[in-house]
């Protein structure tokens, strides 16, 4: 009796499609699911990389992105020759590494303590009242925080005036700006950055703790040695994504709150790009300053999650 005649490579190929629609559809309910955030992505992230020539042309709205000519490395040279650029750069860097350095750890810190709560009504309630301040727009925001730390009339110095202290310029005083941009930026989001860790925690083997506690182990050791290292892929991936997004300084907050007596140390680069894009309609000169900061980010990024692979975890990709 003859052999079959052995498959092909077009036949094994058309196979495997085959098999790999198969798979898809079968899964078509998880697929249709992520289909609108593939959809968000594709035309407000990815199709707008389109227009990141124009920071190579002259840039012209009434010739439209092809019909503008070249310029090549222009903007690019005329922008690391301004001195102002620099400063821009050195506050977005400063305004980065202080919303990362105090506002990255204190979700964990209070998710890790509210974990410990046993009063179910209690830690509901904190995690309500702590929530609150993220569903708040920064436009809101500003208006409560000018109203708290005003110098004329705000509720912060008027205490401090019946206490016998002088008034603080906490959104005037260069000394002070930067401080409170983080700190109100903390205030604002860490609740809501608690529930990631929160979802993390859930996913401990509370056996692990039932060992632990046979064992004699208290309850800093219980969190040192179990709980930090269950979670510990989960605050890796966290703190990869705040790196890849060190660039990103908050550009509501401080629009709504800086004004020109603090563009020394709160203009950045997201703040720069408005002014020069939108209000002088200089358009290359913007896109090449966007490009830049997305490529410093995209390094960081690689950076970051390179190092993490080295040091044993599994990264982002």
């Amino acid at each position: 009796m003859p052999m079959p005649a052995a498959k092909t490579n077009g036949q094994r190929e058309m196979s495997k499609r085959l098999e790999t629609w198969k798979r898809i559809y079968s899964y078509r309910s998880i697929y249709l699911m992520l289909l609108p955030a593939v959809l968000y992505y594709a035309v407000f992230h990815y199709y707008p990389m389109y227009g990141a020539m124009i920071a190579f042309k002259q840039f012209s709205i009434t010739k439209g992105i092809t019909g503008s000519s070249w310029a090549g490395l222009q903007h690019f040279e005329y922008l690391f020759g301004l001195d102002k650029f620099w400063q821009i750069f050195w506050n977005t860097i400063v305004i980065s590494l202080y919303r990362l350095v105090f506002g990255f750890p204190l979700p964990l810190i209070v998710a890790l303590l509210l974990n410990e709560v046993r009063r179910l009504v209690f830690k509901r309630t904190v995690q309500t009242v702590i929530y609150l301040p993220h569903f708040i727009s920064w436009v809101i925001m500003g208006g409560l925080l000018i109203n708290l730390l005003s110098v004329d009339g705000g509720v912060v110095n008027n205490l401090i005036r019946s206490l016998g202290g002088q008034p603080v310029g906490f959104l005037i005083d260069e000394n002070y700006f930067r401080s409170t941009l983080v700190w109100s930026m903390i205030w604002k989001e860490f609740g809501w950055n608690t529930i990631i860790y929160m979802a993390a925690l859930a996913g401990v083997n509370p056996q692990l703790y039932e060992a632990a506690v046979m064992d004699g182990a208290n309850r800093w050791r219980r969190i040192w040695h179990i709980t930090l290292p269950c979670i510990r892929s989960t605050i890796i991936i966290l703190l990869i994504l705040r790196i890849g997004g060190l660039m990103e300084a908050g550009f509501e907050q401080i629009f709504v709150l800086y004004h020109p007596g603090v563009y020394n140390v709160a203009d950045i680069i997201d703040t720069y790009v408005y002014r020069v894009g939108l209000t002088e309609g200089k358009f290359s000169l913007a896109a090449a300053v966007g490009l830049f900061k997305s490529v410093i980010n995209f390094t960081l990024l690689v950076m970051a999650n390179s190092l993490a692979r080295k040091m044993g975890e599994q990264g982002i990709y």
